[in-house]
């Protein structure tokens, strides 16, 4: 006897898999949303039948589907999924915008060595510019692929899109989102890790599963924490994945699903986990995500600087700043970590004295060593809970950052010691007046000069006559404060005299008329106190010598017999100097009339 068509399909499918096993990526935990969130499913198939009941290979390459959230809802983030038969069209569109995948997931069933794919795209920007209205994902294409899937009866293609959006009415939710690929039969199990159920009330939990049939329902049942779950009428309880939509309560969604359940029953206060138990006597489920709502309160650890104060040239910096737990629902414990960072480098640690209760802040301070590697000028950063110990209402506002400027004294030009001439008994002057600009590197530098580091240090009692200034000790000293709008630095300069070179006045008229009566020589008595001075006629004998002592030279023979007067002539002196600048003698002619 003949089989009808449609019942030929079913037992040949049934025969396919009843020994059916897959290999895929394990779901995990993608992401996790603390706050006032919910989520929504928005998607379509693009089988016009389910595949078991057609009766010849047909798929679509486009489909639509509507978002339709209140006015109130904020839309946060949006998940393209899509999957189908074969290794996978990862170039679709959606409202014509080319998408390309984020990442992509893979399984074979094993039985009939046949790949299927999944693809998911980050899509927020796309949904949040649309919002509510009609989405149409197209471009993919299968078509070629469907009579080699259709005797397996596993041809198949569709998108969803898992909608994270906000509302101020909403209870303080923790929302999950786990994904991979993982196929049945004959049994599934995935952990659900990283919850923080504070109270069970509207807890639900949504599936996006591909593949599932309307009326293969050997076996096919879904557990949370080991308790038997459904939603019947639309998902009853021996049979979870059929087809359905729970967002749109339609029964028509060919060959995967989009359902949420309430698990208030099934979840406890207290859980960090729960676990999923999906079996299948045949038919050829694949979880690609799950979405967990819980309610849950958290705290919400921040931190803000305070005051800092920089002393010049110290690399120590006391700070102060505040750990905080304004916008949260639950109190913050104690020995939260606190990391202080200076260019990315960790440079100390701290943790919360105690715990911080809904709307309570600390403040604390300590001192930190910014290492030499740091230069002046960085970023000093601030973070709390950076470890991620503690679960908080956001994940994202953990960190102060504020830029520093050490405190370093201004530079200068070093400058060189200052002499003038030994006058001898006669006061000595000074004029440094144009050191005021030579000293500076920066023309906004303020300079002055102190007699002593004390009065340079605390900028008190600068000299005020820079340019005609006398001291009695000698060589001194003179300090020199370099400002900058704030910092200070200190250097010095060393005034003192030298003996220079005498000046020779080599003409003598010794007539009385008090004009060149002697042999001066400027610069000497009282300056080269050690001087010997000779003078010769000019065969070479001696006529003259002095030194400190004696008068200068008037013209007459040292020694001769009453007061002879030199001839009138040219002559020839020698003066030994005795000083350790001039180790030669300075020798010359000086011209005698009377």
């Amino acid at each position: 006897m003949l089989l009808k068509p449609k019942l030929h399909y079913f037992f040949h499918l049934l025969i396919l898999m009843i020994f059916c096993s897959a290999s895929g990526q394990d779901v995990s935990l993608y992401r996790q949303f603390n706050g006032r969130y919910d989520f929504t499913f928005v998607g379509n198939t693009l089988n016009p039948l389910e595949n078991s009941y057609q009766p010849v290979p047909t798929i679509l390459t486009s489909s639509s589907a509507t978002l339709a959230l209140t006015p109130s809802d904020v839309i946060e983030s949006a998940y393209l999924y899509w999957a189908g038969c074969g290794t996978g069209d990862f170039n679709v569109k959606l409202n014509n915008v080319d998408i390309v995948p984020d990442r992509t997931f893979s399984i074979i069933q094993t039985s009939s060595n046949l790949p299927h794919f999944s693809a998911f795209s980050d899509v927020t920007s796309l949904v949040q510019s649309t919002g509510n209205g009609t989405y149409t994902l197209s471009d993919l294409d299968l078509t070629s692929l469907i009579t080699r899937y259709y005797g397996n009866r596993t041809n198949f293609a569709g998108w969803a899109l898992i909608v994270v959006y906000k509302n101020n009415a909403l209870p303080l939710n923790q929302l999950n989102i786990y994904d991979g690929l993982q196929g049945v039969p004959n049994e599934i199990n995935i952990l659900l890790d990283n919850l923080n159920v504070i109270d069970n009330q509207d807890a639900k939990i949504g599936f996006l599963a591909w593949e599932g049939d309307e009326n293969i329902r050997v076996s096919e049942n879904l557990f949370i924490n080991s308790a038997l779950i459904g939603n019947p009428p639309l998902n009853p309880a021996n049979n979870a994945f059929n087809g359905t939509n729970s967002s749109t309560n339609s029964s028509v969604l060919y060959n995967m699903d989009l359902d949420i359940y309430n698990v208030e029953n099934n979840i406890r206060i207290g859980d960090t986990e729960a676990t999923i138990r999906l079996t299948s006597g045949q038919d050829f489920v694949m979880i690609n995500a799950i979405v967990t709502k819980f309610n849950s309160q958290l705290p919400d650890a921040t931190v803000t600087f305070g005051n800092y104060s920089l002393d010049c040239n110290v690399r120590e910096i006391p700070i102060e700043y505040s750990v905080n737990n304004f916008n949260a629902t639950n109190p913050l414990p104690a020995n939260t970590s606190i990391s202080v960072y200076a260019n990315g480098i960790l440079v100390g640690t701290n943790v919360t004295p105690a715990i911080l209760q809904i709307g309570d802040s600390v403040t604390l301070t300590q001192t930190i060593t910014i290492p030499a590697e740091i230069p002046n000028a960085f970023t000093l950063q601030i973070v709390v809970d950076e470890i991620g110990a503690v679960t908080e209402l956001f994940e994202n506002n953990n960190s102060d950052a504020i830029i520093i400027n050490l405190l370093v004294s201004p530079p200068f030009n070093h400058l060189p010691t200052l002499e003038t001439c030994n006058l001898g008994l006669n006061p000595v002057y000074f004029d440094f007046s144009d050191y005021e600009d030579a000293v500076k590197t920066r023309p906004s530098q303020i300079v002055t000069f102190h007699e002593n580091a004390s009065d340079a240090a605390l900028g008190i009692n600068s000299i005020t006559n820079t340019t005609n200034y006398y001291t009695a000790q000698l060589p001194k000293v003179i300090f020199v404060r370099i400002e900058d709008q704030n910092c200070f630095s200190v250097t010095s300069v060393l005034l003192q005299t030298k003996n220079c070179p005498p000046i020779v006045y080599n003409a003598v008229s010794a007539n009385g008329d008090s004009m060149n009566d002697t042999f001066h020589i400027e610069g000497l008595y009282d300056i080269f106190v050690n001087f010997k001075l000779y003078v010769y006629n000019r065969w070479g004998k001696e006529v003259w010598s002095g030194d400190n002592a004696t008068p200068e030279w008037d013209g007459f023979i040292k020694d001769g017999i009453g007061s002879k007067q030199a001839p009138d002539g040219t002559y020839f002196y020698i003066l030994y100097l005795n000083d350790p600048d001039y180790p030669k003698p300075l020798n010359g002619y000086l011209y005698l009339n009377h």
